[in-house]
């Protein structure tokens, strides 16, 4: 495969600050652009600011500045059809086409590829009507699941453990508070058991294991408070066992992947796998189609440089001539947020003491919603820090985490000190 590349990356989080840390230190990367980045991403790559949800403009900087390889890291630009304009464009990319997509764009599609597959996933009932989700959910009953058709940025899902929280849902998602990605549901069953996130690469051939995680999506202590993008992550996921991968690979993963291509369009990416297990069996929650956020930050903090090999095999179909090299690690990372995410919360204040945290393959910050203003670190996200450390154990990787987070000089940020307490 070829050697000495530049790449250009889309996205602004902590899933893109990963990404560029771990491919820079492939030696086959010439210049890393990433669009349009933030203030710790241009600590170590080129930063341009394109509209990445603009194919044309994506292309156009692409031609401009030779560049050999995209990666995209948002389900924004891929839903969007991005990766498809570059593909048309004559570059290499990683990422799946607006067809396949789909897979997170859309849970009626989702649902419609599991039942053709055979996929063990919840019972579900799609509405495009308030008065028939009422209905059905009063037949149901609770605890029951209420989610948002389209992108709501991980923000459209109602575990409702009332019938009233259930109906109170519908009455918000048919009055708009999701935007258009409201305007359908998708009620499904709740299902029990413990939340696993599975990566695997496929090129439309081959299906590639990349890692486990386990995300913590609830804002406090004691996965208690709203749910938000995820607070915290860290991986493997000791509740994946080689048993209950090789399920989820057989029963889930593989059938689906057949299917997109039974239908003429071939799933090449990266499939985030969702999954609930109880009593050793795995069930589908949802797919994405794009690295987990913040659970990439763990998978490159473990994998490093080889991530650019494995990316690049994937996008040009040629997965079955790579292999993943593990080391037997795990890695654990903390989401240091605006103190009110996930809901109100001020943007511009500075953040303080990162210059003193080690910057290296056992440690790192990985920046999500920052900006440098006169020389300052500021935060303008909700989420605004991943604070990343590896280990030879989950305890160590632990300890050196919270050991950086509390050297973070920001008042007005706040963290769980409780990540990784499942498998702790």
């Amino acid at each position: 495969m070829g050697h000495h590349m530049n790449i250009l990356i889309l996205g602004s989080g902590g899933r893109e600050h990963s990404l560029a840390w771990a491919v820079k230190q492939n030696p086959k990367c010439d210049r890393l652009i990433v669009a349009p980045g933030n203030a710790g991403i241009a600590d170590i790559a080129e930063c341009a600011d394109i509209n990445i949800l603009d194919g044309d403009a994506v292309a156009t900087f692409a031609e401009e500045n030779a560049i050999s390889f995209v990666i995209i890291g948002p389900e924004a630009p891929l839903a969007a059809g991005v990766a498809d304009r570059l593909r048309a464009a004559g570059l290499l990319v990683f990422g799946p086409s607006q067809a396949a997509a789909q897979l997170e764009a859309s849970k009626s599609f989702t649902k419609a590829i599991c039942d053709a597959a055979g996929a063990p996933t919840a019972a579900y009932a799609h509405f495009t009507d308030g008065d028939a989700a009422r209905t059905y959910i009063r037949a149901q009953g609770a605890p029951i699941v209420v989610k948002a058709d389209g992108l709501a940025a991980g923000k459209g899902v109602i575990v409702a453990m009332t019938e009233a929280e259930a109906l109170a849902a519908i009455d918000d998602m048919f009055d708009g508070s999701f935007g258009d990605a409201g305007a359908e549901v998708v009620i499904e069953e709740f299902m029990e058991g413990e939340e696993a996130s599975f990566f695997v690469l496929c090129d439309g051939k081959t299906i590639l294991p990349v890692g486990t995680a386990q995300d913590h999506k609830r804002a406090y202590d004691g996965d208690t408070g709203p749910n938000t993008g995820g607070m915290g992550a860290y991986s493997p996921a000791p509740v994946m066992t080689d048993a209950v991968t090789q399920k989820a690979l057989d029963e889930i993963i593989r059938p689906t992947m057949d299917e997109m291509t039974k239908r003429g369009t071939p799933f090449q990416g990266v499939l985030f796998v969702g999954l609930m297990i109880k009593d050793g069996q795995p069930r589908l929650v949802e797919y994405n189609v794009r690295f987990g956020d913040p659970e990439c930050q763990c998978l490159m903090m473990r994998l490093g440089g080889q991530i650019l090999d494995l990316l690049e095999a994937c996008a040009r179909g040629r997965l079955s001539d790579v292999a993943v090299n593990w080391a037997d690690d795990h890695a654990l990372s903390v989401v240091m947020a605006a103190k009110g995410y996930p809901g109100a919360y001020e943007k511009g204040t500075v953040i303080k003491g990162l210059d003193a945290l080690p910057e290296n393959s056992f440690n790192m910050v990985f920046h999500a919603g920052t900006a440098e203003k006169h020389g300052q670190i500021v935060a303008i996200g909700g989420r605004v820090l991943n604070i990343t450390a590896r280990g030879a154990t989950l305890a160590e990787a632990h300890k050196n985490a919270y050991a950086m987070a509390q050297a973070v000089d920001w008042e007005q940020g706040f963290y769980r000190s409780d990540i990784g307490w499942r498998a702790l």
